[in-house]
């Protein structure tokens, strides 16, 4: 992710387009303001849950006021009360789930942990890609190198490409890590 710059934005553009078109090919994409589109079958969250709804439009705005493009995917990998629920957009032309956190460290680690396999899950058979990114916007008042250090922890023995993305609520902060720098520091 990068700050706002019009050839950056034009490339973030392209590339969330293609990579959310590849995923689901026959989706229709809807903008529905400045660097955010969605899925039109992911529209009728917005009145089915109006609180997930602006939750996530909140959390997408933090990084698309500092110049990334997301597309929101649809809410499940299969259509129907039974498919696995999806990862939530394309930013900057890679996956990324989406959490709001307020509890502790464990409750961090946890979130992490959902989001990360929701990632995965739908890279699972993607020729294109297999690198995933988690978002976590933090209510709470976890230190970054407590934040740093648990996240760590849950990245043991996984192995995939990708990035924590983490909004620091009380401070204003957004730090972004790879995940190998990441692991480096448990040496894994």
């Amino acid at each position: 992710m990068v700050s706002y710059n019009r050839e950056a934005n034009n490339l973030n553009i392209k590339k969330s387009l293609a990579l959310a078109s590849v995923l689901f090919p026959i989706e229709e994409w809807i903008p529905i303001e400045a660097n955010i589109w969605v899925a039109k079958s992911r529209l009728s969250q917005e009145k089915k849950e109006p609180k997930k709804w602006a939750r996530e439009m909140t959390q997408v705005r933090i990084l698309t006021s500092r110049g990334s493009v997301a597309y929101f995917l649809p809410e499940r990998l299969v259509q129907g009360e039974s498919g696995s629920l999806c990862a939530d957009l394309v930013l900057d032309g890679e996956v990324v789930e989406m959490k709001t956190i307020t509890g502790a460290r464990a409750t961090l680690g946890g979130k992490f942990k959902h989001g990360y396999k929701q990632g995965a899950l739908l890279l699972k058979n993607c020729t294109v890609t297999k690198k995933h990114s988690v978002f976590i916007r933090l209510l709470s008042d976890i230190s970054i190198g407590s934040v740093k250090a648990k996240i760590a922890g849950e990245l043991k023995n996984r192995h995939d490409e990708g990035s924590f993305i983490c909004f620091f609520e009380k401070t204003g902060e957004l730090c972004i890590w790879d995940y190998e720098e990441l692991r480096a520091i448990i040496g894994t």
